[in-house]
């Protein structure tokens, strides 16, 4: 394994994430990564499942803010 790069400018975070599983709403403190794209927005980018299996940072699962129920508070 070696380092490929550095991200800067990515806080980590905690946030209280509501999702639905097989019908039901359900909320978890999932750990994420805030960081901002090419144009300022922020993007909340999970880094785990809602049952707490890691996964990868993939800006792909980001929740960008101004999304419907999304608070940075």
């Amino acid at each position: 394994m070696r380092v490929k790069q550095i991200l800067t400018g990515v806080e980590l975070v905690i946030a209280d994430l509501e999702v639905e599983l097989n019908g039901e709403m359900r909320t978890s403190l999932t750990l994420c990564a805030l960081l901002k794209d090419d144009n300022q927005k922020e993007l909340l980018v999970p880094l785990n499942t809602p049952d707490g299996r890691p996964i990868f940072m993939n800006p792909e699962n980001a929740i960008v803010e101004g999304a419907e129920g999304h608070s940075t508070n």
